[in-house]
């Protein structure tokens, strides 16, 4: 169900003023989804792909199937680095965030520490 406009207008503003009363903690909340692609991630996992691509035909021409499997293996594991969205990086990124957001979930997510926090306190 989309929000209206006075609803936006709303998140908007409580968006803005936890900008300006907490920078570090929107920061770590924050809904930019430009920043959850890591470049040296998808470059990483990029090499990868191609590494294991060329030990997958080095082992088909050498029929060595071990070869053969390690490269699938590689080139799989490379595709999926480049495709993580940085969320197991997120401590690794100096306090950025690890996952792009949209604003309905960074609502979601108040939610969830705050029904964590319930959690913990009974």
């Amino acid at each position: 169900m989309p929000l209206s406009e006075h609803e936006q207008k709303l998140l908007e503003q409580l968006e803005k003023q936890l900008h300006e009363d907490d920078p570090k903690f929107a920061n770590t909340m924050g809904s930019d989804p430009i920043r959850s692609w890591s470049t040296r991630h998808v470059i990483i996992g990029v090499l990868g792909a191609i590494a294991g691509i060329l030990l997958l035909l080095v082992g088909v021409s050498m029929q060595a199937i071990p070869v053969g499997v390690l490269g699938f293996v590689v080139m799989g594991a490379g595709v999926y680095f480049a495709t993580l969205r940085g969320a197991a990086f997120g401590k690794a990124n100096k306090g950025k965030p690890g996952k792009a957001k949209s604003k309905s979930s960074f609502m979601s997510s108040l939610e969830e520490r705050w029904d964590e926090r319930r959690r913990d306190d009974n």
